[in-house]
């Protein structure tokens, strides 16, 4: 194992530490828990709170946007595992300024589990919260299974227009309700071409072939579709565009934002050329594109390989996506 780092069970608390340090005009620990971020951004009292959880090793997932005009809070646990109860619960706590508190997370067993308690331990002291999950990997489970489906790069869009809903000072139940109609429009799928190391793990999460690829894989290495033989870059932008407007068809006319994210060891190049292919098909198909987002979004520490997220939009949801955010990995400064 080759990583630049001290001792694996130090990875992410030291991991946190770097985060504050870098961005401490933006973030900061809640209560010197180094597990526990929290934003540091003025916002009015009343403000819908907005708060995810999940396991280290993903960033910008999830640290990344905390701040203004996304997320309030974020706690984490070790590499790719939950952080506990009591630490989600501490953040909802925080996060609430009178209003209630959204909580916005990945469609994991070990974050629904934890999260429940926490919601309901904070539900004991009267703080209103909602729970929407992200499930936008149409990989993980076939069409009219959507709820079993795992939560990917799409979350970023998710935060952003909850963040945003919130920010403008829409009630909890009309933060929620724009959330999950958002993540009812965004579908995404990835592949990979090779494995991450786990730091206290040591070892490759799963194995591949140096002239394969695994279609559909997961950003913790959950199996995908089927594996494959190295497919070009139009080739795998074909595929996947295919595979979502199967699940999800694309109309003319139809405008969407379109996410090609990187899982953490893919050059930017490569996402610009299957970005490319994207966007010719979907010109081909008279659909127009806004906002693209291209780049690191939502990793797997190492892994090679990306994903593509396709977010069918209306006017609401543009002028949510416009709408100010700054926080340590994302930025907009569109009115």
């Amino acid at each position: 194992m080759k990583k630049i780092m001290n001792r694996p069970e130090n990875f992410v608390d030291e991991t946190m530490e770097g985060i504050v340090l870098a961005y401490g005009e933006q973030v900061g620990f809640l209560n010197d828990d180094r597990r526990i971020l929290i934003s540091k951004a003025p916002v009015c009292e009343g403000k819908v709170g907005i708060v995810t959880a999940g396991g280290s090793g993903h960033l910008p997932v999830f640290l990344g946007y905390v701040g203004s005009g996304m997320l309030d809070g974020c706690a984490v646990g070790n590499v790719f595992a939950s952080p506990s109860a009591q630490k989600m619960e501490e953040m909802i706590r925080a996060c609430d300024r009178g209003n209630g508190v959204l909580c916005l997370y990945g469609n994991y067993g070990g974050d629904r589990l934890n999260f429940d308690m926490a919601c309901e331990a904070a539900d004991f002291d009267d703080i209103a919260t909602r729970t929407v999950l992200v499930a936008d990997d149409v990989a993980s489970s076939p069409k009219g299974e959507e709820g079993r489906r795992r939560g990917v790069a799409g979350m970023v869009y998710a935060f952003k227009i909850a963040g945003a809903a919130a920010a403008m000072g829409k009630s909890l139940n009309q933060v929620a309700d724009i959330t999950q109609r958002a993540l009812d429009r965004i579908r995404t799928m990835g592949i990979a071409l090779s494995p991450c190391i786990v730091p206290e793990v040591g070892k490759p999460t799963f194995q591949i072939e140096p002239d394969e690829m695994e279609i559909g894989m997961g950003i913790h290495g959950e199996p995908g579709i089927q594996v494959e033989k190295l497919k070009s870059a139009d080739e795998t932008a074909q595929l996947i565009l295919e595979t979502i407007d199967r699940d999800m068809p694309l109309v003319s006319g139809e405008e969407v934002s379109v996410m090609v994210n990187g899982l953490g060891a893919t050059p930017m190049e490569e996402l610009l050329i299957v970005y490319r292919k994207v966007h010719q098909m979907l010109e081909e198909k008279n659909v127009s594109v806004f906002m693209p987002h291209v780049g690191e979004f939502a990793t797997s520490m190492e892994m090679a390989g990306l994903s593509v997220t396709i977010f069918k939009l209306d006017q609401e949801f543009k002028e949510l996506l416009r709408h100010p955010a700054a926080t340590p990995f994302y930025t907009n400064a569109n009115k």
